[in-house]
């Protein structure tokens, strides 16, 4: 059976489930775009549209040279 990595909202998804669960805390700096493609095995692209999905779903605040940060509630 052939494995297809995970599509950005997949990403997003496990992300947001984690979030949610409390394995990040507000103000918590999520992987990075880098980080997340070479752990999913995605392109960068992929992985920044996930973190930009959870920013729009207001679950994250991207910072300039920070990254993306868990948004408080």
């Amino acid at each position: 059976m052939i494995q297809f990595p995970p599509t950005y909202r997949e990403i997003a998804a496990k992300l947001a489930d984690e979030i949610r669960a409390g394995e990040w805390k507000p103000g918590d700096r999520l992987p990075s775009a880098s980080d997340l493609a070479s752990e999913h095995g995605v392109s960068p692209a992929t992985a920044m549209r996930a973190l930009r999905l959870l920013q729009e779903q207001g679950l994250a605040i991207g910072r300039q040279g920070r990254g993306f940060l868990v948004q408080g509630s």
